[in-house]
């Protein structure tokens, strides 16, 4: 395993960039019938794409490393937390949805941390699916569909419950991996 900023990791650091600039926009473009608001959703998209991007480049070159182990799931917090705090601050979500999925998130992160000095927890598959569905469900929430299309709001609700209830699953799933592996 490479060690050090190379390629990939080039690009894990370029999605932890884009998350002040994504949310800045937000908040200057805070009305969703706003042609600004179809620029936030474009920068969110490309930053969470970047997400497979420097995975499938690190897995393919050969060039994962305990770095972009520890980088990645922080930018994606870093996205997907700062996401769903600035939709709740404009009322546009829960805040005991964006709790949940925080607590879950920093949790995690957390615990990632602190056992970093004797072993790198990698994504799981639950995790990573997890990331998808909290990204497709933030990505319609910012988007201003909904607004030209009301009936859209139900297919909203049902997709940030599922990722939701997904964050939970997932969760529960490490504490019980974490709780084996210490048998």
């Amino acid at each position: 395993m490479a060690l050090g900023l190379n390629l990939p990791n080039s690009i894990t650091l370029l999605r932890i960039l884009l998350v002040p600039v994504f949310i800045t926009l937000l908040f200057v473009s805070p009305e969703k019938s706003s042609l600004e608001r179809w620029f936030v959703v474009a920068i969110f998209v490309l930053a969470i794409s970047t997400d497979g991007i420097d995975g499938a480049i690190a897995r393919k070159r050969n060039l994962v490393t305990n770095l972009g182990k520890l980088l990645d799931p922080i930018a994606d917090k870093a996205l997907i937390g700062g996401a769903l705090v600035a939709l709740s601050i404009l009322g546009e979500l829960s805040w005991y949805i964006t709790a949940a999925i925080l607590i879950r998130e920093v949790g995690i992160t957390v615990y990632r941390l602190i056992v970093a000095k004797r072993r790198v927890l990698a994504a799981s598959g639950g995790g990573k699916f997890k990331t998808v569905m909290q990204s497709i469900a933030i990505g319609f929430l910012l988007s201003p569909l909904d607004y030209y299309f009301p009936w859209l709001i139900p297919v909203e609700l049902v997709l940030i419950y599922l990722a939701l209830i997904i964050t939970i699953v997932t969760a529960l799933q490490y504490i019980d991996a974490e709780l084996k592996l210490r048998k």
